[in-house]
């Protein structure tokens, strides 16, 4: 008789049914997701170990034991190499992604920003290396050149190949399986240069209360989380925001009120070339304006360089109006 594969345990816990089952602990998603990455399963138990865990949703235990086993992957070390992590895993489609002008804007006032992500898992969408070429920025393809990148110009980014190939090819498996994996929740807390700070988005509600118990239980760096602009971590400046925040080990939650009175209309076409003529003073827009300060804002609170939300938003609209307009 065929002895059992060292993986099927993992793949029982979750799928034995309405009594049988249950989520996984912290080590056992460690173990798990550490077979996962050295390939040590077959591609047939990959499929089942998603979906089920899509179906069932990761617990905040899971997301942290996953985190553990890719950080031991990419034999991610302990020295900070970047102020703020910065995750970019969603893709906009109906604004542009105004939020890589937050970012360089924190960059030119002296905060080092790592920002990584995944790219053309889902049709329809534009991604964050598509725009940063136009502003004359090169995406770093290994950690080391993302080191350089960020020690010359206090910003790199990072496709997620260029982290894990393994994570890279996980993902892309959307498709084939017709869901997301955990894949996307994990990846936006990987925090591969080991920042102090981390900022982080959602589109599903219920993933933002993950998000945060999961980083108690790292105890890696302080977080905020809150539903972006299409899943990126960009500030809706039309709607009520809530962040999550997880400072010194305490979980709190802070409301930041809408920014105008009435939304606004979804761009007709997205242009890669807008984010130039915006940072330059070409173009004027009211939105793209108030989704750059407003997300600028948030990561200012975040890192401590403001004591309320009024005085964040004041000192990145600040920012905003001295940045250099020659500089992307």
């Amino acid at each position: 008789m065929q002895e059992e594969h060292p993986f099927a345990p993992y793949i029982r816990i979750l799928g034995k049914g309405k009594r049988g089952s249950r989520g996984l602990t912290v080590e056992e998603a460690r173990e798990a997701m550490t077979m996962v990455l050295k390939d040590e399963i077959t591609a047939e138990q990959l499929g089942a170990f998603l979906m089920l865990l899509r179906v069932k949703e990761e617990t905040a235990e899971e997301v942290a034991g996953f985190v553990q086993a890719i950080r031991d992957f990419i034999k991610s070390g302990k020295a900070s190499e970047a102020d703020l992590d910065w995750s970019s895993y969603a893709g906009k489609r109906r604004h542009s992604p105004w939020y890589v002008l937050s970012a360089l804007l924190l960059a030119e006032n002296g905060i080092k920003v790592c920002m990584h992500g995944a790219e053309g898992h889902t049709a329809g969408r534009i991604y964050t290396s598509e725009v940063l070429r136009p502003l004359g920025i090169e995406t770093s393809m290994t950690l080391d050149d993302a080191r350089q990148k960020i020690t010359e110009n206090n910003f790199c980014y990072m496709p997620l190949q260029a982290i894990s190939q393994r994570l890279k090819d996980i993902i892309e498996l959307r498709p084939f399986l017709g869901l997301r994996s955990p894949i996307h929740t994990v990846g936006r807390m990987m925090n591969p240069l080991n920042a102090p700070y981390s900022i982080q988005a959602i589109f599903h509600p219920g993933y933002q209360k993950v998000h945060q118990e999961a980083e108690q239980i790292l105890a890696e760096a302080d977080i905020a989380v809150f539903k972006g602009e299409a899943g990126e971590v960009e500030r809706n400046p039309d709607t009520e925001c809530t962040v999550s925040y997880v400072k010194k080990g305490e979980m709190f939650d802070e409301i930041w009120p809408p920014m105008f009175e009435k939304r606004h209309m979804k761009e007709k076409e997205i242009d890669p070339m807008r984010l130039s003529s915006v940072w330059k003073g070409e173009e004027s827009d009211e939105y793209a304006q108030a989704a750059i300060v407003g997300t600028t804002a948030i990561a200012l609170r975040l890192m401590e360089k403001a004591d309320s939300p009024e005085a964040a938003l004041k000192m990145a609209e600040d920012m905003w109006q001295s940045r250099d307009k020659n500089r992307h």
